[in-house]
Formats: C-alpha cells, structure tokens, sequence
C-alpha cells in the first residue's frame, strides 16, 4: 500500500483537541486521525443506509441521537 503526504492545517483549539485525544489514547497523530477517519466512514455508510447512531447512558435513563448534516 503506498502512502501520499497531506498538510493539514488547524486551529489552535484543535490542534489542542488533538493532543488531549492523542494523550489519552496513547496514539500519535497520525494513528489517531486514521481511526477517526475509520469511525466517520463507518458512521457515513449506516447513515446512508437510513440507519441512526444513537448514544445511551449506562443506565439507559439518556438517549441522544447524533445528527449529521
């Protein structure tokens, strides 16, 4: 598999937000952007599919549906 390069330029809050995530998943950058990019397709395709993506609290007392434009 061949690789290609990309610049990506982000705000100070994000790349803040990146470092933290980083920090607390134990990965670098680039893993952590490649399983986010994973996570975003596979949210994406069940989307098209007219599936939803719903977050529940442990206890099941909280449901939130994640809407995306």
């Amino acid at each position: 598999m061949s690789k290609r390069t990309m610049t990506l330029n982000l705000t100070e809050k994000e790349m803040q937000v990146l470092d933290e995530l980083c920090a607390r998943k134990g990965l670098n950058k680039t893993a952590l952007l490649r399983q986010a990019l994973r996570l975003y397709q596979t949210v994406d395709q069940r989307l098209e599919l007219g599936e939803k993506l719903i977050f529940e609290s442990d206890d099941r007392s909280a449901k939130a549906e994640l809407v995306v434009l």
